[in-house]
């Protein structure tokens, strides 16, 4: 039996009866579609859509970028077992697709990318939007996906449809291969019809393997640890993606073995957990830090050990110091000469609590009370960064979180990804549960939070989604206000004024850079930016976007602004310009180091005095072989 339809509706039947299940649970693979149309895509896809509009949701999207964000964030909401499409035009927007695909990437995380592409049959040459490559006549704009796509094929006949979906989703729901799929679609042959097989419309489910670990590399790991005097556990991203947060409070909490988390592993225990000590790192706690230095056993649990978390190889500074890592990915289980023990997290975490259960395998004492001790002197720092004597004027940038904090339950989720606000929500935010704390770390992807806050709301319909957005990272990408308003998403923001890129701003005045072009000012008699702020009010812009906005002007204004943004039902943003911080209610500063080259030579003396500190930390790195 056979189905004519073109091949645009034969792909959105098929995306449609496309399934994952782990765990026994069953849900659909491609929740929605987004789109933006243009002449690449309107009459194929565009259409096609219309065609099923009652089997694939659909989403109307304003940048490219942005509609692959919400994607993103919509598959880690769901655990990577669920995730939408993305379709654009040719030329622009699909190469707009480009920076999100690589988030995605990056990350570990599901997205489908359906750009259009120039047409194969090639009736005129070139067409509007193509670009013309003199020595390939195969080559579009389409393939600046390819390195940033885990997998990436050009459906230039019908028929090739057929083998090249099935490899997309194969992809998108393998838990080590996973990242962005694209594939690409010629205008014309999307409009294109055939004679497709009814097998290839039937559902499908995907099964999410959990491999356990081999015999030999788990009887390793548990001699490893046994014989560690200050063991530390690293929880990565993986945990999360594995739902390996259970697993991981029972293995701590029966071994005594404290854990450390990333910017995408906090989270994985409560912060309230014995055990939890929070962010390692560049922007991690004193604590958790502390405890790097000195351990003779790490223990990565899905991480991939970026130079954030290993402070550029100097943290782990401990003579003998071994790493043994869990990972689902072999590419990550053997690095930094670590023991690889090549597992799903869940699993690998239950079998090494059994095995370390039988031989009554625990921490010492001492250790556990050394790090309890340090880290409830850590979270009196962090009471103190939160702590706001006055009321009436306006917050610091940690007092705007110890406003959120004090309000939020576990239910409410928050999203950051770029800026001063990563550093100090590693430091400070204490994480109520699994999913709460949603911070896109791998790419730092400035835009990334208005639209990641609707792709969240979409997987979550009945959780508080907080996307916090500083100055910078608005004025790059709010343009998805207008589809929250549109659809009625009720998302709530925090945007915070603080007048320029303040996270950069420090570390170049930290690198010699003398905070050169970080600020949003105008320009003074000398050329440099160091004039009066500029007289930009976001507040309004975000309003005339079709959003409600609280102005909060003290920290007083502030408490009842998220309040009233947290009971509404509607898109709501709290407007807050922030102090300088000081030393008093600011935050601590980093507890480890991380490398950003220093010129070598110079003669203005903040680079100078830079760059004798830059050598006396690199002195400190280490390769781990």
């Amino acid at each position: 039996m056979t189905t004519r339809l073109t091949v645009a509706q034969a792909l959105v039947r098929f995306l449609a009866a496309q399934h994952t299940e782990r765990d026994g649970v069953r849900q659909r693979l491609i929740g929605a579609t987004w789109g933006i149309f243009g002449h690449g895509n309107v009459a194929g896809l565009g259409q096609a859509l219309v065609e099923y509009a009652d089997d694939m949701p659909f989403h109307q999207g304003r940048n490219e970028q942005s509609m692959v964000h919400a994607a993103v964030g919509y598959a880690r909401q769901s655990g990577r077992m669920s995730t939408h499409a993305v379709t654009t035009s040719i030329g622009p927007g699909a190469t707009n697709l480009v920076t999100g695909a690589a988030l995605a990437t990056i990350n570990h995380l599901p997205v489908l990318l359906l750009p259009g592409d120039v047409f194969a049959t090639r009736p005129a040459d070139p067409v509007l939007q193509q670009l013309e490559v003199p020595y390939a006549g195969d080559v579009s704009v389409n393939d600046c996906l390819r390195p940033v796509s885990r997998y990436f094929d050009r459906i230039t006949r019908p028929e090739a449809l057929i083998p090249a979906a099935l490899q997309a989703m194969r992809v998108l729901t393998d838990p080590v291969e996973t990242g962005a799929v694209t594939l690409a679609l010629p205008q014309d042959v999307q409009a294109e019809a055939y004679d497709w097989p009814e097998e290839f419309f039937a559902e499908r489910t995907w099964a999410v393997r959990r491999p356990g670990a081999d015999p030999a590399e788990l009887a390793e790991a548990v001699r490893a640890i046994r014989s560690a005097r200050r063991p530390l556990l690293v929880a990565g991203g993986g945990v999360h993606h594995s739902r390996a947060e259970e697993a991981l409070a029972e293995f701590a909490g029966a071994t005594g073995i404290p854990v450390a988390s990333t910017q995408a592993g906090k989270g994985s225990l409560r912060h309230d957990h014995p055990q939890d000590v929070g962010g390692v790192g560049h922007t991690g706690t004193a604590t958790a830090d502390e405890l790097a230095r000195t351990a003779d056993l790490v223990i990565g649990v899905g991480t991939r050990y970026s130079d954030f978390t290993t402070a550029s190889n100097t943290l782990f500074a401990a003579d003998g110091v071994r790493f043994l890592n869990l990972n689902i990915a072999p590419y990550d289980g053997h690095k930094l000469a670590g023991l690889p023990l090549v597992a799903d997290a869940r699993s690998g975490l239950q079998e090494l609590t059994a095995a370390l259960l039988t031989h009554g395998h625990r921490v010492a004492e001492d250790y556990v009370t050394q790090y309890t001790e340090d880290k409830e002197r850590w979270e009196q720092r962090v009471d103190a960064c939160y702590e706001a004597e006055e009321q009436d004027v306006r917050p610091t940038q940690p007092q705007v979180l110890g406003a959120l904090d004090a309000l939020v339950d576990e239910s409410d989720v928050i999203i950051n990804a770029a800026g001063s606000l990563p550093g100090d929500l590693h430091k400070l935010w204490r994480a109520r549960s699994r999913d709460q704390y949603h911070l896109e770390y791998g790419y730092s992807c400035m835009g990334y939070e208005i639209p990641a806050a609707i792709g969240v709301k979409l997987a979550a319909p009945e959780r508080n989604v907080w996307a916090l957005v500083g100055d910078g990272t608005y004025l790059m990408m709010p343009t998805e206000i207008v589809t929250a308003v549109q659809e009625g998403i009720a998302i709530k923001m925090i945007l915070v004024q603080n007048h320029g890129y303040a996270s950069i701003g420090g570390l170049s005045e930290s690198v010699g850079g003398e905070r050169f072009g970080t600020a949003y000012r105008f320009t003074s008699d000398d050329g440099t930016f160091t004039g009066a702020p500029l007289p930009v009010d976001l507040a309004a812009n975000v309003a005339s976007l079709g959003m409600r906005v609280l102005r909060a002007k003290t920290v007083r204004d502030l408490r009842e602004a998220l309040a009233e943004a947290r009971a509404a039902d509607t898109p709501t943003c709290v407007y807050v310009e922030t102090q300088t911080a000081d030393t008093v209610s600011g935050p601590p500063p980093a507890q480890a180091w991380w490398d950003v080259p220093v010129a070598e030579t110079a003669t203005r003396p903040s680079a100078v005095k830079a760059r004798e500190l830059y050598e006396r930390h690199v002195s400190t790195r280490r390769r781990h072989l």
